[in-house]
């Protein structure tokens, strides 16, 4: 904190009084350096497996904890979290991983390119084991486009 003195003839005039003027200069910049910082680092910490997912028009699911995410990539492999895991080993492991709470969330992202009955396997084991909020991820199709008309359900 800086003080400002008056010097009168030598004197010094009053008291000492504190400088009432704050210098945030260097609080914007380490804001801003920050900002930046979980701009850059926020979409590094989705889920590391990288697969194709299908599409769809369904609103996004809305809850407060944090979801466990099972993977599976084109070549049929299963990853819990980013970790690959054989399909034996899924439900011990994801049994320790939520501490034997059966309500925690459980995202299923699967490739668009692999079998259908292998995501419904995996979603069978998930379910036998005693999970019930387990959901397919998918990517949003976003509003229609003005160029092409929507197609009408039939």
């Amino acid at each position: 904190m800086a003080i400002r003195l008056e010097m009168r003839r030598g004197r010094f005039r009053g008291r000492h009084r504190p400088m009432s003027e704050i210098n945030v200069t260097p609080m914007v910049d380490v804001m801003l350096v920050l900002l930046v910082i979980f701009m850059i680092t926020a979409p590094l910490l989705t889920v590391g497996v990288s697969v194709d997912l299908p599409r769809t028009k369904s609103p996004p699911l809305s809850g407060f904890d944090e979801p466990l995410a099972i993977t599976l990539d084109a070549r049929g492999r299963i990853f819990l979290m980013e970790t690959e895991v054989n399909p034996d080993d899924l439900v011990p492991k994801l049994q320790a991983i939520s501490q034997g709470n059966n309500e925690r969330r459980i995202f299923v992202r699967g490739d668009q390119s692999i079998n259908y009955g292998r995501v419904m396997e995996v979603m069978g084991l998930i379910n036998a084991a005693g999970y019930t909020k387990v959901a397919l991820v998918a990517r949003d199709t976003g509003p229609p486009s003005k160029s092409r008309p929507a197609k009408p359900a039939r």
